[in-house]
Formats: structure tokens, C-alpha cells, sequence
């Protein structure tokens, strides 16, 4: 299949590449022109807009930051619609529900088919292809995705109509979000007694508490307790915009979410203080080391 991929951040450049392992052909655009050029010395096929992009696509994924990308990508002269006709476009980034089903309805009106699959996993489960797939669409429209979105997804579940997805996709990462706060909290109270970080993160990942994250990112959360940052797969900054689409969402729905408030507010200082872009599992380390020079007058 001929696939465009629009947006070449971390995950857009892994599914790039993936798919282009798995003999599609890819067309590639991004607002900045060095990633597409970049793969297009891979084998993908770098374009100037996203019209273009559109022509050259039986199907069309995007991966955006956040939704103030949309109107730049999908409308004008040289918007994703302008090229798109009745192509069918698959847009994969964390945004609110409502978000995706505000643009279903502005690419119908244009004559396109729309379906979401926001995913659950970090660039490095992407990289292997085991991402969990959550498409929110009809069946039809899904099933014509099927083929691709089955190289980037262990398994792609169409879960009901636009914004389904998304909804599951906050869902699915609030208790994790949670977890690191709550392990930051853990680390602290064993701070004064010396135990070894190795041993500490792997006796929490045995526990009944312990997350599949401890299995993932176990070796991060050591490397940063030991005192050296681990390598950046999923920033600080990105959870921080994900929780706020949380409380987004809950007030939508009119309930309350008091502990995605709470973490929406320790998020917010380490973000202040410079940690928004380290990687999600430099957080509990932070907030230990935190708890330390408070109890020291550090502030």
C-alpha cells in the first residue's frame, strides 16, 4: 500500500521505518523539512506539502504534537485535504476525543474518511512493532487501515466510534501517570537508609504493586537514581500535556479527578524547575532526591 506519514516526530520516524521494512511504499512530510529528508535516504519519499502528500497516498497517517497542528496540516491550498479526495486519513497522536471528532467532522465535510488510532507504548516498543492500537472508527474504514496499522501494532483493537480511542488512550496511560508520582513518593520514604537502586527497583517490580512499566523501564529509573539521566523516550513535558487532555476530558464529562489534579500540580514544578524534558522515568528519582532537599532546607 502507498502510505503518507505526516509528522516525523520520535513515533512518525519509527513507523516510517517500519513500514518501509515491511515493503510499503512511504511518502513523508514534516513542518521541518531534515527528518524527511532524512528517511527519504532510507527509501521513504520526501514531499513539500502535505497536498502533496496526500496525492501520492492510498492512505494517510498523522502524528502531531498536539491539536493546534490540525488546521496547518488538514486545511488550506496546501492542506492534507487539498490532495486528499476521498483518501482515508488515520490520525494517531494524544489528543482529547474531542479534538479527534471535531476533525472527523471537518475531513467528511471535505469528501474524506477518517478514522483515529492513537497507541499505547514508547518509541522503543514502537521500534519492535508491539504497540496496543485503540481505533476508533467504522468497521470498513478500520479494516482497510488493518494491513498497515498491523506492522506498527502488536494488536489493534477498534474499540467504537471517533474519539473512543482517545478516550481509551488517556485512560489507559492515567495509571501509570499516577504510578510515578506514587513511586517517587515510595523512593523517598526508603531515601534515608542507603538501599541500592538496582535491588530497590527490582524488589518493586517483584512486588504486587509493581507495574509492567518497572520490567520496561526498570534500568532507566536505576540509571537515574544512581545519578545519570537515561536516555529520552517520552519527555516529562509530553505526560504533562497528556494529564491536563485527562482533566480536559473529565470535565467534559462532568466528573471530577482529583488525582490527575494532583499530578497535573507536581508535574507542573518540576516542569518549572527544568525537568520537563527528561524522561518520564527520571520523575520518581526527582521527586526522591526532592523529598531529601526539603527535609534539608535545600527548598
Amino acid at each position: 500500500m502507498r502510505v503518507g506519514i505526516a509528522g516525523l516526530g520520535k513515533m512518525g520516524r519509527v513507523f516510517t521505518e517500519r513500514l518501509l521494512a515491511a515493503g510499503h511504499e512511504v511518502a513523508v512530510w514534516n513542518r521541518s523539512p531534515g527528518p524527511a529528508e532524512e528517511l527519504a535516504g532510507k527509501g521513504a519519499t520526501a514531499v513539500k506539502t502535505p497536498a502533496d502528500l496526500a496525492r501520492a497516498s492510498d492512505l494517510v497517517i498523522t502524528v502531531v504534537t498536539d491539536d493546534k497542528a490540525f488546521p496547518d496540516v488538514y486545511e488550506g491550498p496546501k492542506g492534507l485535504l487539498a490532495g486528499g479526495g476521498g483518501k482515508l486519513f488515520v490520525e494517531m497522536s494524544t489528543v482529547s476525543p474531542a479534538a479527534h471528532q471535531a476533525l472527523e467532522k471537518t475531513v467528511a465535510a471535505a469528501g474524506g474518511r477518517f478514522i483515529e488510532c492513537p497507541v499505547s507504548g514508547s518509541v522503543a516498543v514502537a521500534r519492535e512493532g508491539r504497540c496496543l492500537g485503540f481505533a476508533g472508527g467504522s468497521k470498513e474504514d478500520v479494516d482497510f487501515a488493518r494491513p498497515v496499522l498491523d506492522v506498527l501494532c502488536r494488536q489493534v483493537d477498534n474499540v467504537g466510534p471517533v474519539g473512543a480511542g482517545a478516550a481509551l488512550k488517556l485512560a489507559i496511560n492515567l495509571p501509570l501517570l499516577v504510578y510515578w508520582q506514587a513511586l517517587g513518593e515510595a523512593l523517598a520514604l526508603c531515601e534515608p537508609y542507603g538501599f541500592d537502586p538496582k535491588f530497590l527497583i527490582d524488589l518493586f517490580a517483584e512486588s504486587t504493586g509493581g507495574p509492567n512499566a518497572l520490567k520496561t523501564r526498570g534500568a532507566s529509573i536505576v540509571s537515574s537514581l544512581s545519578g545519570t539521566e537515561p536516555a529520552v523516550t517520552a519527555a516529562l513535558d509530553t505526560l504533562a500535556k497528556d494529564v491536563k487532555l485527562m482533566l480536559e476530558t473529565a470535565a467534559a464529562q462532568g466528573h471530577p479527578s482529583p488525582l490527575v489534579e494532583t499530578i497535573d500540580k507536581t508535574f507542573g514544578r518540576a516542569q518549572k524547575l527544568g525537568r520537563g524534558g527528561t524522561d518520564c522515568s527520571a520523575y520518581p528519582a526527582y521527586w526522591a532526591k526532592k523529598g531529601k532537599d526539603e527535609r534539608a532546607g535545600g527548598g
